[in-house]
């Protein structure tokens, strides 16, 4: 499959300028240079910076610079390291795949659709001259399968948007059901030779999510521990389960990348281990793109202090 340059190997930068309290605190501080300079280190070729609407907005119909400064200032720290960065919208008036963020309505409102043009409109103004290092994701994980015949008319308008703007910029955009995998045959064909299907993959959900606080426990029982020779995450697992992404992307002469995945910080480390060995794998054979959930915290992290034992083997894998 056709490589993904300059994005085969980063890490995400959850609950930084996303899902967090909009603290000055934790925007000028949550994420530094030090830890920038870690991931390079880890032998990462680029991160993946998830940013909330409001951030960005000024709450005035217009747009605020601090917020697109926090922005920038990543785009700096990274090219000072070396690493390329997925602007990755997590958030947009009127929709969040957190039911938490009561945003609704942008699925069904033509006014809340404009709004999002607009605001990636302003973006590729800000961001659109660099296509050699930031690509765009038009926007983090639609729900509902229902969703998915207007969100492909959203992501093409969107993109026709972006392209008077930023003609050359790679634009990430990912299917329903979270940007499942198995959602990705759903998707539009290409709208140029510069879009990429981008999927999500926390599967199998039972043990990557175990003891998860968010879950409906009516999914499964997210009381139990569950190791990885039960999970049964085996390599033949992933080749299976990305089989219609591969083959639907080969069709397309696209590209296929895979925007967040990991395992929750309630697993034992070398299960935890296990699992990545084994989606990497797949992720090798293929010469899939990805990105690992999440650097620090946010039930994911990668730097916690928790798997300062087995790092170094585990960084082979991600």
């Amino acid at each position: 499959m056709k490589e993904f340059k300059g994005f085969k190997k980063g890490i995400d930068l959850g609950g930084w300028l996303s899902q967090c309290d909009y603290s000055k605190e934790r925007l000028e501080g949550f994420i530094t240079e030090k830890d920038i300079e870690t991931i390079a280190s880890w032998g990462a070729d680029h991160v993946r910076v998830p940013i909330d609407f409001n951030i960005l907005e000024d709450g005035k119909g217009g747009y605020s610079d601090t917020g697109f400064g926090y922005v920038s200032g990543a785009v700096d720290m990274c090219k000072r390291h070396g690493l390329n960065i997925v602007i990755d919208l997590h958030k947009t008036a009127g929709f969040s795949f957190d039911k938490g963020e009561n945003e609704t309505g942008f699925f069904d409102s033509d006014e809340l659709q404009q709004r999002f043009y607009r605001l990636w409109e302003e973006i590729a103004r800000r961001f659109g001259n660099d296509s050699e290092h930031i690509v765009f994701e038009l926007l983090n994980e639609v729900t509902d399968k229902e969703f998915g015949p207007v969100w492909n008319r959203i992501a093409n308008e969107c993109i026709k948007h972006i392209r008077a703007i930023a003609p050359d910029t790679v634009i990430l955009v990912g299917s329903y059901w979270n940007n499942s995998v198995e959602a990705v045959k759903d998707l539009d064909a290409p709208y140029d030779d510069k879009i990429v299907y981008n999927f999500h993959c926390y599967d199998p959900i039972q043990f990557t999510h175990q003891h998860a606080y968010w879950v409906d426990p009516s999914m499964f029982d997210v009381s139990k521990d569950v190791s990885y020779e039960e999970s049964g995450a085996t390599e033949a697992y992933f080749e299976k389960l990305f089989a219609g992404a591969i083959q639907k992307a080969k069709d397309n002469n696209t590209i296929l990348y895979c925007g967040e995945y990991g395992v929750i910080d309630k697993a034992k480390p070398e299960d935890m281990l296990g699992w990545y060995k084994a989606i990497n794998a797949v992720f090798e054979k293929h010469n899939i793109g990805r990105c690992a959930w999440s650097y620090k915290e946010m039930d994911y992290g990668l730097s916690d202090k928790r798997l300062d034992d087995i790092r170094p083997e585990l960084l082979k894998y991600i």
